[in-house]
């Protein structure tokens, strides 16, 4: 396993940290929207990346985990006039992915974004984002992509997956899904959230089965989907590892479960990452480590103070899982 990130950097310093925090791989995108990145865009990134040490792992494709009325390709999940043609475009950013030498893309199908209420103090008086339905807004109207019942939403994945899955392991590109953040109960905004549970998320690897076709397995979003995250999460874990679908981890952590979480700092959860870091390893998952989310801390950077945090704990729980592999 390889300790990664995916912080967006403000600059070049932003990637001299991480190399000199020991991070070697990263998710990292070239500026601009994804439909108009060149090969020339992505090699010219891939070797800039290169200059500070740090291999580029993974990009983005313009499917966001923002609401849709953000994306670059919004027709996708709301199948719109300008579905077929956003799609091809994706098709052809993977095969200019697999020309640059950057072996996974991650996406997300993602209509309402990521839902939270309030912010809530954590450790020390850090504001950490937090989701409650008893004070989420129950009567919030639906998207641009208007009333998508469950049998819908499957039907606009699979019209994707069916499409963009073969382009994919022609070209050996890994596709890595996000879930979705948070589990919601079923019409909320007008959307059944049908990867915001561990049963969809099942179903969804097993559509247009391929070796190339798996998740971006975000640990603190598949607890937000379980009742008891601390004793449930090790047989997901195991389930999606042993098939193969693994090809990102966000290392995350809350307290709380399904419905009424709190994010936290990744030692501090309710979820025991020695454990699951060594199950992923049982599993054989081979791919990058990395932080998600953060709270909020104080500081004059406080946000790359605290994904640091993260770096230091990730990396030192790696070093002991392979010591005691030797």
């Amino acid at each position: 396993m390889l300790l990664g990130t995916q912080f967006r950097a403000r600059d070049d310093d932003d990637y001299r940290v991480m190399a000199q925090l020991g991070i070697e791989h990263v998710c990292a995108d070239p500026a601009g929207n994804p439909h108009d990145w060149t090969l020339d865009i992505l090699e010219k990134h891939r070797d800039h990346l290169a200059g500070f040490g740090l291999a580029l792992d993974m990009i983005q494709l313009p499917l966001s985990s923002h609401v849709i009325e953000k994306q670059y390709s919004p027709d996708i999940l709301s199948a719109g006039p300008d579905r077929d043609r956003q799609i091809d475009s994706i098709c052809r950013l993977i095969e200019r992915t697999a020309q640059a030498g950057i072996p996974a893309v991650k996406y997300n199908l993602n209509i309402i974004g990521i839902p939270r209420t309030e912010l809530e103090t954590g450790r020390g008086g850090s504001r950490n984002d937090a989701f409650r339905w008893d004070m989420a807004d129950h009567d919030a109207p639906p998207t641009i992509a208007g009333v998508v019942d469950e049998d819908e939403n499957w039907e606009r994945i699979d019209y994707f997956l069916e499409r963009v899955v073969p382009v994919a392991e022609a070209n050996k590109v890994r596709l890595a899904c996000h879930p979705h953040d948070p589990y919601t109960p079923p019409g909320y905004r007008g959307v059944t959230r049908v990867l915001g549970t561990v049963d969809g998320l099942k179903k969804f690897v097993l559509m247009r089965e391929s070796p190339y076709h798996g998740l971006n397995f975000c640990q603190g979003t598949v607890g937000e989907m379980l009742d008891n995250p601390a004793e449930e999460i090790l047989d997901v874990i195991r389930w999606f590892g042993e098939r193969g679908k693994l090809f990102n981890v966000h290392f995350r952590n809350i307290r709380g479960g399904k419905l009424s979480f709190m994010e936290t700092f990744p030692e501090e959860g309710d979820m025991d990452m020695w454990r699951s870091l060594k199950t992923y390893a049982e599993v054989g998952y081979q791919y990058m480590i990395m932080p998600d989310h953060v709270p909020q801390i104080s500081g004059r950077d406080p946000q790359n103070t605290a994904f640091a945090f993260t770096y230091g704990y990730i990396a030192a729980l790696l070093q002991v899982l392979n010591s005691e592999a030797r």
